[in-house]
């Protein structure tokens, strides 16, 4: 074969490829995009979307499970540990005693009264934690703000220096 026997032009497998190759880019650019809506089209880098999606949902399920009124299933969400009542002791730096007295709905020390309903007002990755706004039982104001650890999945108060204003973020 020399360099002018060119093989001969195949019209369907030029076709084929292209059809691969737009349906491949198509099908990353629709996954990227779906990504980013179920982080709640987070304004934020790419790598921080799943902080957003686990955040968002522990922070949800912990929140569904105070306004049933279940502390200790919320006790394991807020400690990312399920089985927390077998080894109790672990948990001495926040017992559950003081978090009933922080959560319960008749404990003087709850601000927010008897947790009915919930929304994600904000949340933004700040540092090396997830920081979301939450608005408790419809209040415009005076967000309650939690912050969501990415690497232990664990739910802590935010630093109040660290608050986000939910007006300043998009949902």
């Amino acid at each position: 074969m020399t360099l002018l026997d060119a093989p001969v032009y195949n019209a369907a497998r030029y076709r084929r490829h292209r059809n691969i190759l737009i349906g491949a880019a198509s099908t990353v650019f629709v996954a990227f995009f779906a990504w980013w809506g179920v982080a709640a089209f987070p304004i934020d880098w790419p790598w921080h979307w799943n902080a957003y999606i686990f955040g968002r949902s522990a922070v949800n399920r912990y929140l569904t499970a105070v306004e049933q009124n279940d502390l200790t299933k919320a006790y394991g969400i807020w400690m990312n540990d399920p089985n927390w009542q077998q080894h109790p002791q672990q948990y001495h730096s926040y017992p559950f005693n003081r978090y009933q007295d922080d959560w319960g709905r008749t404990s003087p020390d709850n601000e927010y009264g008897v947790i009915q309903t919930h929304r994600i007002a904000a949340s933004h990755v700040y540092g090396n934690v997830l920081l979301i706004a939450v608005l408790i039982n419809g209040r415009k104001s005076g967000a309650l703000n939690l912050a969501c650890d990415p690497t232990t999945h664990t739910l802590d108060y935010s630093p109040p220096d660290m608050e986000i204003n939910p007006e300043f973020y998009s949902k």
